[in-house]
């Protein structure tokens, strides 16, 4: 039986959305041909234009999507002249005409299940219509349990999103962190979860940087600072720039893509200046993106990161020292996750808004001699997508009594 596979994320800020489907694309594309008899392939939707630079498996694409953007008054396009409902509306009507062509056997939304201002939710009660098996990944950690209840709420109620759905993923280890027991997933919702594992062990590689971009990997010892997209990471990396490192180390610090290239450009010349400081120019190297940060992690005497999903569960796979500085604004995603991985000894973590260069000095010089044992957490959640995705296809799906005209 040939199999095709749609997963969608909205990507508004960063790529971490379309990271993660991307790891699942690779493991489905690996492990489900063996459980069903047929090939497999699909489609990637997401909303930045970035998402498309890194490759897929064979038989499989990315569509992107016209993007939108946050604002404090709501999502705005981020390059097109539309109003924010019309270009929701494109969008939606861009989504619902793919899937209809392409007809898929199992649909994966990542995080949102209606998307961006209820993009989804036609588009979803069409796919159900078809007999599609509609599934809503989701990371471990949503927020506090009153900021998710209100989320839900938004939606119409649990009761409403979970009757779109057969199926709930959620890519971690309930012993760390089980959403189900602190309420972020309410009874409806939580009664379709099944908790896989982070998403550590197994994720792809990026694509290679061409040679005029290769991103050198500084001989070792090297300390290393990874802030993932960037976008909100420019505090940590100015504190990381300004401290000291260990005795014959040196240190690689990833922006990330998102970061303003002002903001790049002042860490830079921060990092030049604590180098020449402490005679050792040229110690530091400061870089916008690097195609192989899982391995960069791995091979590091330790690593600062910020509490980011993907960012997390690529630290998990190794047993390099990790120094957690969650982002706090907006959410407690970040901070609750890290408090958790503190508490099983996967982690350290600091309160950014106390934290000092100093303290990066003084944890560098102690962390860079140790190495953090892991082995007790389950990593293996790509491993487990493709069984759960196995025992959905041959179900029968009921369609849903929203079936909706086309969009617009």
């Amino acid at each position: 039986m040939d199999t095709t596979i749609a997963l969608y994320s909205h990507d508004s800020v960063g790529l971490g959305h379309s990271r993660r489907n991307r790891a699942l694309a690779h493991a489905l594309a690996e492990q489900l041909p063996p459980l069903t008899g047929g090939s497999v392939g699909g489609l990637l939707i997401a909303g930045h234009p970035d998402a498309g630079r890194d490759p897929l498996p064979e038989g499989w694409d990315w569509l992107v999507l016209p993007g939108m953007t946050r604002t404090r008054d709501g999502y705005r396009a981020r390059h097109l002249g539309l109003e924010g409902d019309a270009l929701r509306d494109l969008r939606s009507a861009t989504i619902d005409a793919v899937l209809t062509a392409l007809d898929p056997d199992l649909f994966i939304a990542d995080r949102h299940p209606f998307g961006i201002d209820g993009e989804l939710r036609p588009v979803l009660a069409n796919l159900r219509s078809r007999g599609t098996a509609t599934v809503l990944g989701m990371r471990e950690v949503l927020d506090t349990p009153r900021a998710a209840a209100a989320e839900w709420d938004a939606l119409g109620g649990a009761e409403l999103v979970a009757s779109f759905l057969d199926a709930v993923w959620v890519y971690g280890d309930p012993q760390v962190y089980d959403p189900c027991r602190t309420g972020e997933l309410p009874p409806p919702l939580a009664r379709k979860a099944t908790l896989t594992g982070y998403l550590s062990h197994g994720r792809p590689a990026a694509r290679p940087l061409s040679p005029e971009r290769s991103s050198p990997t500084p001989p070792r010892p090297y300390v290393l600072t990874v802030l993932g997209g960037g976008s909100d990471g420019a505090e940590p990396a100015r504190l990381a720039a300004t401290a000291r490192l260990p005795a014959g180390h040196r240190h690689l610090l990833i922006t990330g893509p998102q970061m303003p290239a002002q903001e790049i450009e002042e860490i830079r010349e921060l990092a030049e200046t604590a180098d020449r400081a402490t005679g050792t120019d040229g110690a530091t190297t400061v870089l916008r993106s690097a195609p192989d940060v899982p391995e960069l992690i791995a091979e590091a005497a330790s690593v600062v990161c910020m509490g980011g999903y993907n960012t997390i569960a690529e630290v998990m796979a190794t047993d390099t020292p990790a120094l957690v500085v969650p982002r706090h604004r907006r959410r407690q995603e970040q901070p609750r996750r890290a408090r958790a991985l503190a508490a099983v000894g996967a982690v350290e973590t600091c309160d950014p808004e106390n934290l000092t260069a100093a303290d990066l000095t003084a944890w560098w010089r102690r962390s860079v001699t140790d190495r953090t044992d892991r082995s007790h957490i389950d990593l293996d959640g790509l491993g487990v997508v493709a069984r759960l995705a196995a025992e959905l296809l041959p179900a029968s799906v009921p369609a849903h009594p929203e079936v909706s005209r086309h969009v617009g």
